[in-house]
Protein backbone atom coordinates (compact mmCIF):
# COMPACT_ATOMS: atom_id res chain seq x y z
CA UNK A 1 0.00 0.00 0.00
CA UNK A 2 1.51 3.35 -1.18
CA UNK A 3 1.73 6.16 1.46
CA UNK A 4 1.96 10.05 1.08
CA UNK A 5 4.01 12.25 3.10
CA UNK A 6 6.73 14.90 3.59
CA UNK A 7 10.64 14.49 3.81
CA UNK A 8 10.75 16.18 6.94
CA UNK A 9 14.45 15.45 8.23
CA UNK A 10 17.27 14.74 5.92
CA UNK A 11 20.99 14.55 6.32
CA UNK A 12 23.00 14.61 3.44
CA UNK A 13 26.31 13.79 4.55
CA UNK A 14 25.23 10.60 6.16
CA UNK A 15 22.39 9.69 3.22
CA UNK A 16 19.25 9.13 5.45
CA UNK A 17 16.19 11.08 7.03
CA UNK A 18 12.81 11.07 7.37
CA UNK A 19 9.56 10.98 6.31
CA UNK A 20 6.60 12.24 7.83
CA UNK A 21 3.31 10.59 6.33
CA UNK A 22 0.43 12.64 5.13
CA UNK A 23 -2.14 10.91 7.22
CA UNK A 24 -0.50 11.26 10.49
CA UNK A 25 1.43 8.75 12.74
CA UNK A 26 5.37 8.32 13.55
CA UNK A 27 8.03 9.15 11.17
CA UNK A 28 9.62 6.59 8.86
CA UNK A 29 13.31 6.45 8.31
CA UNK A 30 14.24 6.47 4.85
CA UNK A 31 18.16 5.76 3.34
CA UNK A 32 18.99 7.43 -0.31
CA UNK A 33 19.09 4.38 -1.62
CA UNK A 34 15.27 4.06 -1.39
CA UNK A 35 15.02 7.43 -3.81
CA UNK A 36 14.90 7.20 -7.84
CA UNK A 37 18.38 7.54 -8.91
CA UNK A 38 17.84 10.14 -11.10
CA UNK A 39 20.28 12.57 -10.32
CA UNK A 40 18.37 14.58 -7.93
CA UNK A 41 19.31 14.98 -4.08
CA UNK A 42 16.59 14.91 -1.73
CA UNK A 43 15.04 18.21 -0.32
CA UNK A 44 13.57 18.61 2.92
CA UNK A 45 9.60 19.74 1.96
CA UNK A 46 9.65 17.61 -1.01
CA UNK A 47 6.24 15.55 -1.28
CA UNK A 48 7.24 11.57 -1.76
CA UNK A 49 4.46 8.52 -1.98
CA UNK A 50 6.43 5.08 -0.75
CA UNK A 51 5.82 1.71 0.62
CA UNK A 52 7.33 0.78 3.83
CA UNK A 53 9.05 -2.43 5.33
CA UNK A 54 10.08 -3.66 8.73
CA UNK A 55 13.55 -3.11 9.39
CA UNK A 56 16.60 -5.58 10.39
CA UNK A 57 15.82 -3.79 14.33
CA UNK A 58 12.20 -4.07 13.33
CA UNK A 59 11.28 -0.32 12.54
CA UNK A 60 9.86 0.78 9.49
CA UNK A 61 11.88 1.78 6.95
CA UNK A 62 10.42 3.48 3.20
CA UNK A 63 10.94 1.60 -0.05
CA UNK A 64 10.16 1.94 -3.97
CA UNK A 65 10.00 5.74 -3.56
CA UNK A 66 8.41 7.76 -5.92
CA UNK A 67 8.86 11.55 -6.06
CA UNK A 68 5.83 13.24 -8.29
CA UNK A 69 7.20 16.72 -8.03
CA UNK A 70 10.47 15.49 -10.07
CA UNK A 71 10.43 15.33 -13.79
CA UNK A 72 10.05 11.46 -14.70
CA UNK A 73 13.11 10.07 -15.79
CA UNK A 74 11.36 9.26 -18.75
CA UNK A 75 10.97 12.42 -19.92
CA UNK A 76 14.65 13.32 -18.90
CA UNK A 77 15.68 10.57 -21.31
CA UNK A 78 13.42 11.89 -24.17
CA UNK A 79 14.99 15.18 -23.56
CA UNK A 80 18.52 14.20 -23.97
CA UNK A 81 17.46 12.14 -27.22
CA UNK A 82 15.66 15.12 -28.47
CA UNK A 83 19.10 17.30 -27.97
CA UNK A 84 21.30 14.49 -29.19
CA UNK A 85 19.22 13.70 -32.38
CA UNK A 86 18.80 17.55 -33.23
CA UNK A 87 21.20 17.73 -36.10
CA UNK A 88 23.86 20.99 -36.20
CA UNK A 89 22.75 23.47 -39.10
CA UNK A 90 24.82 24.87 -41.57
CA UNK A 91 26.41 28.06 -39.34
CA UNK A 92 26.90 25.34 -36.57
CA UNK A 93 29.37 23.24 -39.14
CA UNK A 94 30.91 26.51 -41.03
CA UNK A 95 31.86 28.29 -38.22
CA UNK A 96 34.16 26.21 -36.81
CA UNK A 97 35.48 25.28 -40.15
CA UNK A 98 36.06 29.45 -40.79
CA UNK A 99 37.95 29.37 -37.62
CA UNK A 100 40.18 26.58 -38.51
CA UNK A 101 40.61 28.25 -42.32
CA UNK A 102 41.94 31.13 -40.58
CA UNK A 103 44.13 29.93 -38.13
CA UNK A 104 45.58 27.84 -41.21
CA UNK A 105 46.33 30.47 -43.10
CA UNK A 106 47.76 32.77 -40.66
CA UNK A 107 50.07 30.35 -39.41
CA UNK A 108 51.44 29.51 -43.22
CA UNK A 109 51.78 33.38 -43.71
CA UNK A 110 53.45 33.75 -40.43
CA UNK A 111 55.70 30.60 -41.33
CA UNK A 112 56.49 31.99 -45.36
CA UNK A 113 56.94 35.32 -44.11
CA UNK A 114 59.59 33.82 -41.64
CA UNK A 115 61.29 31.33 -44.02
CA UNK A 116 61.87 34.56 -46.57
CA UNK A 117 63.00 36.40 -44.06
CA UNK A 118 65.63 33.68 -42.94
CA UNK A 119 66.56 33.58 -46.71
CA UNK A 120 67.04 37.60 -46.79
CA UNK A 121 68.78 37.71 -43.72
CA UNK A 122 71.08 34.39 -44.12
CA UNK A 123 72.20 35.77 -47.85
CA UNK A 124 73.66 38.79 -46.85
CA UNK A 125 76.22 37.07 -44.33
CA UNK A 126 77.38 34.39 -46.33
CA UNK A 127 78.19 36.95 -49.19
CA UNK A 128 80.46 38.76 -47.22
CA UNK A 129 82.32 36.10 -46.15
CA UNK A 130 81.98 34.56 -49.65
CA UNK A 131 82.56 37.18 -51.55
CA UNK A 132 85.94 36.86 -51.09
CA UNK A 133 86.59 33.67 -52.41
CA UNK A 134 83.86 33.57 -55.40
CA UNK A 135 83.88 35.31 -58.27
CA UNK A 136 81.91 34.90 -61.54
CA UNK A 137 83.02 32.81 -63.67
CA UNK A 138 80.56 32.15 -66.38
CA UNK A 139 79.15 29.26 -64.43
CA UNK A 140 75.57 29.32 -64.21
CA UNK A 141 73.37 26.03 -63.44
CA UNK A 142 73.51 24.01 -60.07
CA UNK A 143 75.26 20.76 -61.34
CA UNK A 144 78.49 23.72 -61.51
CA UNK A 145 77.99 24.95 -58.00
CA UNK A 146 79.43 23.16 -54.95
CA UNK A 147 77.83 24.60 -52.08
CA UNK A 148 74.52 26.97 -50.99
CA UNK A 149 76.54 29.72 -50.23
CA UNK A 150 78.22 29.55 -53.69
CA UNK A 151 74.90 29.28 -55.59
CA UNK A 152 73.36 32.05 -53.35
CA UNK A 153 76.68 34.03 -54.59
CA UNK A 154 76.60 33.60 -58.08
CA UNK A 155 72.44 33.92 -58.21
CA UNK A 156 72.84 37.48 -56.31
CA UNK A 157 76.28 38.60 -58.23
CA UNK A 158 76.68 37.27 -61.56
CA UNK A 159 74.39 37.65 -64.83
CA UNK A 160 72.66 34.88 -66.89
CA UNK A 161 72.20 32.30 -64.09
CA UNK A 162 69.55 29.65 -64.26
CA UNK A 163 69.74 28.44 -60.34
CA UNK A 164 66.05 29.74 -59.36
CA UNK A 165 63.06 28.22 -61.20
CA UNK A 166 60.46 29.12 -59.27
CA UNK A 167 61.99 32.62 -58.91
CA UNK A 168 61.74 32.94 -55.11
CA UNK A 169 65.44 33.97 -54.48
CA UNK A 170 66.34 30.57 -53.01
CA UNK A 171 68.76 28.72 -55.79
CA UNK A 172 69.52 25.11 -56.06
CA UNK A 173 66.48 24.33 -53.91
CA UNK A 174 66.81 20.42 -55.26
CA UNK A 175 70.53 20.41 -54.85
CA UNK A 176 72.44 22.22 -52.56
CA UNK A 177 69.71 24.60 -50.56
CA UNK A 178 67.15 21.99 -49.47
CA UNK A 179 66.57 23.69 -46.24
CA UNK A 180 66.45 27.21 -44.58
CA UNK A 181 69.76 25.84 -42.97
CA UNK A 182 71.72 25.06 -45.73
CA UNK A 183 74.85 26.33 -46.32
Amino acid sequence: MRIEGTLTKWNDDRGFGFITPAQGGSEVFVHISAFPKDGHRPTIGERLTFETEVGREGKKRAKNLLCPTRPTTHAMRQLASHRRSEKPGFFDRAIPLAVIAALAYYGYSQYSGRSAQQAMVAAPAGEQSASSSFHCDGRTHCSQMTSCAEATYFLQNCPNVKMDGDHDGIPCEQQWCTSTFAK
